[in-house]
């Protein structure tokens, strides 16, 4: 199945209104466990700065609703969000321009092929590195990126049930990954070698947080795959599903999951 089809409605309707993006912002926030763990995570890194105003490299922003909360609770910090989809990347623009948003700029890039030297104290990829084959070859673009002691914080899907992969012979739920995921050791040996030292590791959807994944997220993309007209029956849907959801996720966000479909790896320079 491809994500982003859906992805792109989704992108076309909260263009139509400033209010629309913001209400989309805070819905992915609750529906998205991920968005829970990276919130809290960029909480801590921008603490060890203590009042130092830093800069911050989004890379892969995507709807840009990462850069709009750095924007909001990282202060202060100047964040250069960047993704390769240029369609994204101006509706971004107008958006935060309209909100008279100004320590946040944008750009078109390929982190393959990025060139910035000692630029930023934190480098944020959510859901990023899945989807690129050379990885190696943006965590050493990364790694240059960064100036001393800064951190590169990395969400990603897990090689434990990643993309729904749980057997060898199983395909990713999702068309548009070069790989299932990652593993701790995975990351480790990509990133240790260019210099980066692990500083934290967490496994995220681990068994509850799995279960509330497949419920909140999968079923209904799988859904709006079919047909479209999906997306009329979407409300009623999550006004039934969501509160058992939200207590999963709950759960999972209070855990120390041991493995988890998802990781979330926190690297220093």
């Amino acid at each position: 199945m491809h994500y982003d089809p859906v992805k792109n409605i989704f992108a076309t309707i909260i263009k139509k209104l400033p209010s629309l993006r913001i209400l989309f912002y805070k819905i992915l926030d609750l529906m998205f466990l991920r968005s829970w763990y990276v919130r809290r995570e960029l909480r801590k890194i921008r603490r060890f700065f203590g009042d130092k105003k830093i800069s911050i490299y989004d890379a892969g922003s995507g709807y840009g609703q990462y850069s709009y909360f750095m924007s909001k609770h990282l202060q202060p910090c100047e964040i250069y969000s960047v993704d390769v989809k240029e369609e994204w990347i101006k509706d971004c623009k107008e958006f935060f321009t309209s909100q008279k948003i100004s320590n946040v700029s944008f750009g078109v890039e390929d982190l393959t092929t990025i060139n910035h030297k000692e630029r930023f104290d934190l480098i944020v990829s959510v859901d990023v590195m899945e989807h690129i084959e050379d990885d190696v070859k943006v965590f050493n673009n990364f790694y240059n990126s960064l100036k001393k002691d800064g951190y590169l914080l990395i969400n990603t899907p897990s090689i434990y049930g990643g993309s729904d992969v749980h057997e060898e012979d199983d395909e990713s739920f999702i068309g548009e990954h070069a790989r299932v995921g990652y593993s701790k050791e995975d990351l480790e040996a990509k990133l240790i070698p260019l210099g980066f030292k692990t500083y934290q590791v967490k496994y995220t959807y681990g068994f509850w947080g799995d279960k509330a994944w497949r419920l909140g997220i999968k079923y209904p993309i799988i859904m709006v795959n079919i047909s479209k007209l999906f997306l009329f029956v979407l409300p009623l849907y999550y006004l039934i599903t969501f509160p058992f959801t939200f207590i999963m996720m709950l759960i999972d966000f209070n855990s120390n999951n041991k493995v988890g479909s998802g990781i979330n790896f926190i690297a220093k320079k």
